[in-house]
């Protein structure tokens, strides 16, 4: 397989999980601004949508989009506990926690990268924003993570939380997800992922 990645996005959610799942993968960097991939390819003609994460399968296959990349690969490692078996109801949970992060921390941060959008709208997103780590902040304070153990969910939300500094936001404002980043951070798996991606050549 191979995971098409770019620094600080999303696609470090599954590269962790290849990771916590000792799958074995080819990492490809992408220039976000040209579309350009380390291997010499134009993006959009391996993901037409034009951004990361992008996972090619041995197949020749092609999945986007990170909660479907995650489901897919911890369903290649039967009894792993990285996410509830299919069909049961801790699955719909785990489902209920990935369409959270995608759509109220991640969708919720990605106005703020952009430059173009006024300081006073900015304004309106940060505070919708702040709401919803109110309430992850609750939610942590009563157990290490999203559900009984580390998973996929977790690999996520650790990714998109990691952004925070980037709209000068200070996690230690919320006390159970300040400890919860560490928490993460110091995984293994985690710390390799980091490192191995600060490790490429910019393209």
């Amino acid at each position: 397989m191979k995971l098409y990645f770019a620094p600080m996005t999303c696609s470090l959610s599954p590269h962790i999980v290849l990771r916590e799942l000792g799958l074995p993968f080819e990492l490809v960097r992408v220039n976000n601004q040209s579309k350009r991939t380390a291997d010499g390819h134009d993006f959009r003609e391996i993901n037409p949508k034009g951004y990361v994460a992008a996972l090619v399968l041995d197949n020749g296959e092609v999945l986007t989009e990170g909660p479907a990349i995650l489901q897919f690969l911890v369903d290649q490692v039967p009894g792993n506990t990285l996410a509830p078996p299919l069909g049961s109801w801790e699955r719909t949970r785990l489902q209920e926690h990935l369409n959270f992060i995608s759509t109220e921390i991640h969708g919720g941060s990605a106005p703020l990268f952009n430059a173009q959008i006024p300081e006073s709208v900015k304004t309106i997103f940060r505070h919708t924003l702040f709401k919803r780590l109110d309430y992850l902040n609750q939610q942590l304070s009563a157990r290490d993570y999203l559900m009984s153990r580390f998973g996929v969910a977790d690999a996520y939300l650790f990714t998109v939380l990691k952004w925070l500094p980037t709209f000068a936001i200070d996690i230690q404002d919320w006390p159970a997800l300040a400890s919860y980043m560490q928490r993460i951070g110091a995984r293994p798996c985690v710390l390799a992922a980091i490192a191995a991606e600060a490790a490429t050549q910019p393209v």
